[in-house]
C-alpha cells in the first residue's frame, strides 16, 4: 500500500529519480519511472507522471523525451553543474592542504551527489586523497567561520597559536598566551589558508596560518587598523608577499632574461609593467614585501635575474647571499 506522506511528495520524487538516474545516454521509460516510484511506496499512473514532468518543465527543468525503440524514455538534459565542472571541484578539494582527509572525503561525497550515478562513478575513479599532504586540524572550518563572522561584524578575535617541534609535537607560542587580532582578510597562499590581521600592539599587519590557530573567540571590541586596511586588495597583497612572511614593503626593480617572462607573469600577474632593457632582457618595477622568502625566490631564478634597486634592498640581498655562502 502506498504511503500517504510519500504520495504527497510524488513530484519531488520524480525529480529526484530523474536527477540521480538519467542523462541522454540513460533515459528512463514511463514503466521504469512507475516501478521506481513504487519502490518508494508511491502509486503512480502514466497521466499523473505526464503532469508531473510538464509541471517540472514549466518550472524550468530541462526534461526531454528520447524517442527510440531500444533506448527511449525521459531524462534530465541540464544540471546545475556539468561533469567537467564537478571534476574541477573534486581536484580542488583533493589539492587543498588545509582541508583534512576526513573533510575531503565528505566534500567529495557531496560533490558526487550533484551528479547522476553514471557520472558519479567517473568522479570516484579520480579520487586519490589518501596520500596527499593534508592538515590534521579538524577545527579549521570552525575557525574560518569565526574569522568571517568577525570581519562581517567588524570585531576582533582572540586565539592561541602553535608551532611544531622536531618531535612532531604542538607547542603553543607565547607560552599559550592568547593573541588578540583584528582580521582583515583570508587568502590561500602556497597551498595553505592564511588570515591577515592587524596587531595593534605592534602596529603592523601580520599573517597567521589558519590551521595553526586554536580556541578562537569572537571579542566585543571593534577592529583596529581600518584606516589603512579596510580596502585591502587581497589578491594584490598576496602577490607581493612571499611565503606570507612579513617585512617592509618596497618598490623594487628586477632585470630578467626574456625567457623568464612567463615566470614573472605567473608571480605578479599579466598586468605587471614590463620594459625592454636591451636585446634579450627586460625590467620590471613591482611592490614586494622584502623578506628572506623574497630573496630566496629571486635566487631561485639564477643568473638570468638581477635585483637592480633600490640600493638599500640590493645591499640587504647581498648580505643575504653572503650569509648563505658562509653557511656552506
Amino acid at each position: 500500500m502506498a504511503r500517504v506522506g510519500n504520495q504527497k511528495c510524488k513530484l519531488l520524487h520524480v525529480l529526484k529519480i530523474l536527477k540521480e538516474n538519467t542523462d541522454e545516454a540513460h533515459p528512463m521509460t514511463m514503466a521504469e519511472l512507475i516501478d521506481r516510484l513504487a519502490e518508494e511506496g508511491i502509486a503512480a499512473e502514466r497521466k499523473g507522471i505526464y503532469r508531473d514532468i510538464a509541471e517540472l518543465t514549466d518550472f524550468g527543468y530541462n526534461i526531454r523525451q528520447k524517442r527510440s525503440r531500444t533506448n527511449g524514455g525521459y531524462y534530465l538534459a541540464e544540471r546545475e553543474f556539468q561533469l567537467p565542472e564537478l571534476k574541477l571541484l573534486v581536484d580542488a578539494v583533493q589539492a587543498s592542504r588545509f582541508i583534512t582527509l576526513k573533510k575531503s572525503r565528505e566534500l567529495i561525497a557531496k560533490i558526487e551527489g550533484l551528479a547522476n550515478r553514471y557520472d558519479a562513478v567517473q568522479l570516484q575513479r579520480q579520487v586519490y586523497v589518501a596520500n596527499r599532504i593534508k592538515t590534521g586540524n579538524e577545527s579549521i572550518y570552525h575557525t574560518v567561520d569565526y574569522i568571517h563572522r568577525a570581519m562581517q561584524s567588524n570585531r576582533q578575535i582572540s586565539f592561541c597559536y602553535f608551532e611544531w617541534t622536531v618531535k612532531k609535537e604542538m607547542r603553543f607560542k607565547r607560552n599559550g598566551e592568547r593573541y588578540r587580532i583584528s582580521p582583515w582578510a583570508l587568502t590561500v597562499k602556497d597551498e595553505n589558508y592564511y588570515m591577515a590581521g592587524y596587531d595593534s600592539e605592534m602596529g603592523i599587519l601580520k599573517h597567521y596560518r589558519v590551521d595553526k590557530m586554536t580556541d578562537i573567540r569572537l571579542e566585543e571590541e571593534k577592529r583596529c587598523g581600518g584606516e589603512k586596511y579596510a580596502g585591502l586588495d587581497v589578491a594584490e597583497y598576496a602577490n607581493k608577499t612571499f611565503g606570507m612572511f612579513g617585512g617592509e614593503e618596497e618598490t623594487v626593480t628586477i632585470g630578467c632574461a626574456d625567457r623568464l617572462i612567463g615566470v614573472i607573469m605567473d608571480r605578479f600577474g599579466t598586468d605587471v609593467p614590463v620594459r625592454e632593457r636591451q636585446v634579450g632582457e627586460f625590467t620590471i618595477r613591482v611592490k614586494v614585501v622584502v623578506s628572506g622568502q623574497f630573496f630566496g625566490w629571486l635566487t631561485g631564478l639564477g643568473k638570468e635575474a638581477r635585483l637592480l634597486g633600490p640600493p638599500q634592498v640590493v645591499e640587504s640581498y647581498h648580505k643575504y647571499l653572503k650569509e648563505l655562502l658562509e653557511n656552506e
